[in-house]
């Protein structure tokens, strides 16, 4: 189930998911420029090292917070990350506002990187990719636009078709997999590959940020952008 798009109109241009998704491609072609061994020493000083936070919190490793959201192990985790901020994070945006969404989008990210650590908290392992605080977006649209359309591929074996599914389908399968994901790699004790708990963390923190929206404004949105 992978989205490619939603039907919900929006009556400005998204600058800031705009420039978030510029600054994550920008950051990502420096990489390519790096050979392997610069490349694994950039990641060392700017990605999120567990045990660095826990165990020696200086500057450098609370500042690795931020950096790590923009920084992508590869070429289909950048494209899927930005592909679901660009899909999602317009009508956030536009209902937050550039200042607050900017705000959200840092804490989702930030959330996101507290609840990996907190689960590894002895990890040596590099956590990075904006992940985390696209998951916040995620999970606030879900909240905030749960019957939005979303254009939808499914891929089943030999069976491809595109469909348009409420976003609180979409977004509630995406959340299902982390968490059974997540328990999966507490399970077999696994430290490594996808950062499943930052994924969680920061839906978990998008899904109160958009009932908290709900409650303040009285309901979800009503009357979506055109």
């Amino acid at each position: 189930m992978i989205p490619i798009g939603d039907v919900n109109p929006r009556r400005h241009f998204p600058l800031v998911t705009v420039i978030f998704i510029a600054i994550n491609t920008l950051v990502f072609i420096y990489q390519l420029t790096l050979s392997e061994a610069d490349l694994q020493r950039f990641f060392l000083s700017a990605a999120i090292i567990p045990a660095r936070v826990t165990q020696s919190p200086d500057l450098g490793a609370l500042w690795s917070i931020i950096t790590s959201m923009f920084l992508h192990g590869g070429t289909m985790h950048i494209i899927g990350n930005m592909l679901y901020l660009w899909i999602f994070g317009d009508n956030i945006e536009e209902l937050f506002g550039a200042l607050l969404y900017i705000f959200f989008y840092l804490l989702s990210g930030i959330v996101a990187a507290a609840a990996q650590v907190l689960v590894y908290p002895t990890s040596t392992t590099p956590t990075l990719g904006a992940s985390g605080a696209v998951a916040g977006v995620l999970g606030a649209y879900a909240v905030l636009f749960p019957q939005a359309r979303v254009r939808t591929l499914l891929l089943a074996f030999y069976f491809i078709r595109f469909v348009e599914l409420p976003a609180l389908l979409v977004l509630g399968f995406w959340f299902v997999i982390q968490l059974f994901s997540g328990a999966t790699a507490i399970t077999t004790m696994s430290t490594g590959g996808v950062a499943w708990f930052a994924h969680i963390g920061g839906f978990s923190l998008g899904l109160l940020a958009g009932f908290f929206y709900r409650i303040v404004h009285k309901g979800v949105p009503r009357r979506r952008p055109t």
